[in-house]
């Protein structure tokens, strides 16, 4: 007997589901919100420059110092430490400020968000135009199959994706081959669903960009016969 839970549901962006979520009108759906005074909303979303700032130089320090002590030590065990943190650094606490300068929160002033988004985007190899749309999508239809591009953990679960995805396997697998696409100039039917049509030759741009920079990279670590280039550059 097939049970809800054990049958493959169809997460794609233009598929069953989709269609689904779309005439059942639970697609860009009106739900349920706490009613709130306007003066009171705009009192707990006050922002300011400094902390943000402060924070940000700290981190970029971080990242320096790390990636310094890789090239210092590049060659010897005395170097692990610092894969360790610039690791974690670059790939794991980028994807804060990501989401949080991608919402503009972070900062007040917006040209300080979007710098920082963008340097988050490219540790996380994340294109920024994709997934600045992709993202607004999924806090529009949130866990809705078929509409949501961001839905993490699929039903039933794929234990082997979740795990790979742990350590960004998969994850990488898909942005180098996502950003190769873009670069060559195509945007997925999946990507058309949520990104306006004016603002795909901007994903496309970025893409040629990132791809360039990878390629130069890959070039310079050829040239030096070392991996240290592709290491510090998330390769």
């Amino acid at each position: 007997m097939t049970t809800a839970s054990s049958t493959k549901r169809d997460y794609s962006l233009v598929g069953e589901s989709t269609r689904r979520a779309i005439e059942t009108g639970l697609a860009s759906a009106e739900w349920y919100h706490t009613d709130v005074a306007r003066k009171t909303m705009k009192e707990l979303m006050q922002r300011s420059d400094q902390p943000a700032i402060r924070d940000t130089i700290i981190w970029i320090a971080a990242i320096l110092g790390s990636a310094a002590g890789i090239v210092w030590f590049w060659g010897t065990w005395w170097v692990v430490p610092f894969l360790f943190v610039y690791g974690v650094l670059y790939g794991s606490s980028s994807d804060s400020r990501w989401h949080e300068c991608g919402h503009g929160t972070a900062f007040r002033t917006r040209w300080m968000n979007d710098v920082v988004y963008h340097i988050a985007s490219f540790m996380l190899m994340r294109n920024p135009v994709q997934w600045r749309w992709s993202h607004a999508r999924h806090h529009t239809d949130t866990i809705i199959v078929g509409r949501d591009p961001e839905i993490a953990v699929m039903r039933p679960p794929d234990l082997l994706r979740v795990a790979l995805n742990f350590f960004g396997i998969l994850d990488a697998w898909h942005a180098m081959t996502d950003m190769v696409r873009n670069a060559a100039g195509i945007i997925s039917p999946a990507e058309k669903t949520f990104i306006p049509e004016q603002e795909q030759p901007k994903a496309i741009r970025v893409a040629r960009i990132w791809l360039a920079i990878y390629i130069a990279t890959i070039a310079l670590a050829l040239y030096l016969h070392s991996w240290l280039p592709l290491m510090l550059v998330g390769l």
